[in-house]
């Protein structure tokens, strides 16, 4: 797919015709296809700027339709809404994926460090909207690819998953998580990080992300639904004081 076809095809995703083209291209272009160029040529600068107006519309949105919930209950709602996991989950199913332009460095990686750029990508194309059309161009890309009218389930899902499997592992009396990094993948710039958890001697999880903490993360999330401690992510319900029953 050409340049302008991934312009296009990003331009349809956003429902918002770009009067600065150049913009949308810089919010769509990985750093690996601008190597020793003005910073301001990928999609990093933008991600910064995204990130904080992503931020900010769905703490909007979250305290003006939620009424009965407390700070709690919203923060939980919001981290989970803004988290990478869901950007990067968002923005395959929008086919974000096949409008980034790589580099040279990064042909034939295949999807090693394609999930922290479909996060990346999908915060740069806020701040493009927003710099391109303003707040309301912005927002409405995210209410309507996020849907956070449709989430009020992810409040229910541990925002530290290493926590919650410890509290967990500890009520059953199991012998403590352990975590071993197993891969690094990917260029200098943005590698992948992949661990693998222990519980009780035995494997349980892996997972993958942008750093050995985020990956550690993904790996505990996958233990405690393995292991039956949530339920699709969620938090099961209790029936008693214990972390888990």
């Amino acid at each position: 797919m050409s340049v302008a076809q991934k312009l296009a095809r990003a331009e349809k995703i956003c429902g918002h015709k770009f009067l600065n083209r150049n913009l949308l291209e810089s919010a769509l272009t990985h750093p690996s296809a601008v190597d020793g160029e003005p910073i301001s040529a990928s999609y990093e600068r933008l991600e910064f700027l995204g990130d904080s107006i992503l931020g900010a519309v769905i703490a909007r949105f979250l305290f003006l339709n939620n009424p009965e919930l407390d700070e709690g209950r919203l923060t939980s709602l919001k981290v989970s809404l803004v988290s990478g996991a869901t950007l990067s989950e968002v923005a395959a199913h929008l086919g974000i994926g096949e409008c980034i332009i790589f580099g040279a460095s990064e042909a034939g990686t295949g999807s090693r460090g394609l999930h922290s750029a479909l996060e990346n990508v999908y915060e740069s194309l806020v701040g493009a909207l927003y710099l391109d059309g303003g707040w309301d161009a912005a927002q409405a890309f995210i209410l309507q690819t996020l849907d956070p009218e449709h989430v009020s389930e992810r409040a229910q899902r541990p925002t530290n998953p290493k926590s919650y499997l410890q509290e967990c592992i500890q009520a059953d009396g199991l012998v403590s998580p352990t975590y071993k990094l197993v891969d690094v993948t990917g260029p200098k710039h943005e590698p992948v990080f992949t661990a693998v958890v222990f519980v009780d001697g035995a494997r349980q999880g892996k997972g993958s992300g942008s750093t050995k903490k985020e990956a550690e993360a993904e790996a505990a999330a996958d233990a405690l639904e393995r292991l039956g401690y949530t339920e699709n992510g969620a938090m099961r319900e209790k029936e008693s004081e214990r972390p888990c029953s």
